[in-house]
């Protein structure tokens, strides 16, 4: 089986990698930026295919996706389904 977003999804993970961005910034573009710890507090992963993340929001049980940087590892633009 073959993944239709894979190609993207790689190129996503070059450009974010490429150039890693501190929290500051992170915040300034994409709103609340999450660290590894303070993600597990508010979310529970439920799956991940690079950059992005599939989690459940524990205050309310909503799922979405998050994206991520390698390092340093911050998670950040929550999109709920």
């Amino acid at each position: 089986m073959t993944d239709p977003t894979e190609a993207i999804r790689r190129q996503q993970v070059v450009e974010i990698n490429s150039d890693p961005t501190g929290r500051e910034a992170l915040e300034c573009k994409h709103g609340k930026v999450w660290n590894t710890s303070e993600l597990q507090e508010d979310f529970e992963v439920v799956g991940f295919l690079a950059p992005y993340v599939i989690a459940r929001r524990k205050s309310d049980g909503q799922q979405g996706s998050l994206m991520f940087q390698g390092s340093p590892r911050f998670y950040f633009s929550f999109q709920p389904e």
